[in-house]
C-alpha cells in the first residue's frame, strides 16, 4: 500500500531515485495527467482520462505509471480560493485513499488552486482554439501542479 503525504519533505525523502512523477488534476469527468523527467525538472503534460468509476479509472492510470516506470504521484488539491477545504477535496481524498490501496507508489498533495487559471492563460497566448482548449485543459493544469511539486521538490533538495 502507497503511503500519502500531506509534506512535500516527506513525499520527497520516499521518492526512488531515478524515477519520474505523474501530476494529476482530478476533475468530475476527466482527469488529467501529466509526468516528469527522471531528473525530476520538469513537467511535461501527457493526456486527459475521461473518467468512469473508480476501478477503470485506476486501472489506466496504474498502467500509465507502469510503462512510464513512475516513482511517485502528485495529486492536485482542489481548495477553495480562502484555503478551505470543500466537497471536492473530500472527494480527491476518497480517491487519493483508494488508489494507494492499489499501488506501493508514494502520493502527495499539492495546492492546484491556480493550475486551471495558468493553464488557461498559456493556451490563451498560445492561441489555442477555445475546442482544443477545452480538449487539453486537464493535463495542461496536471503539468502545472506537477511543475509546482517539482520547483518545491528542487528547493527542498537544495536546502538538504
Amino acid at each position: 500500500m502507497g503511503e500519502i503525504y500531506d509534506d512535500m519533505e516527506g513525499f520527497a525523502a520516499a521518492l526512488p531515485p531515478m524515477r519520474a512523477l505523474a501530476g494529476l488534476d482530478l476533475g468530475t469527468v476527466t482527469l488529467g495527467v501529466a509526468v516528469s523527467d527522471v531528473f525530476l525538472s520538469v513537467a511535461t503534460p501527457l493526456e486527459t482520462i475521461k473518467r468512469r468509476k473508480f476501478t477503470v479509472d485506476a486501472e489506466v492510470l496504474l498502467k500509465i505509471t507502469t510503462a512510464r516506470d513512475i516513482g511517485g504521484l502528485v495529486l492536485g488539491l482542489p481548495l477553495n480560493m480562502d484555503g478551505s477545504e470543500g466537497p471536492r477535496v473530500q472527494s480527491t481524498r476518497a480517491f487519493a485513499r483508494n488508489l494507494a490501496r492499489l499501488t506501493e507508489l508514494p502520493i502527495v498533495f499539492w495546492d492546484e488552486r491556480l493550475s486551471t487559471v495558468a493553464a488557461e492563460r498559456a493556451l490563451l497566448a498560445a492561441d489555442t482554439s477555445r475546442k482544443r482548449r477545452a480538449e487539453v485543459i486537464d493535463h495542461v493544469a496536471a503539468g502545472f501542479i506537477l511543475q509546482g511539486a517539482l520547483d518545491r521538490i528542487r528547493h527542498i533538495k537544495a536546502e538538504t
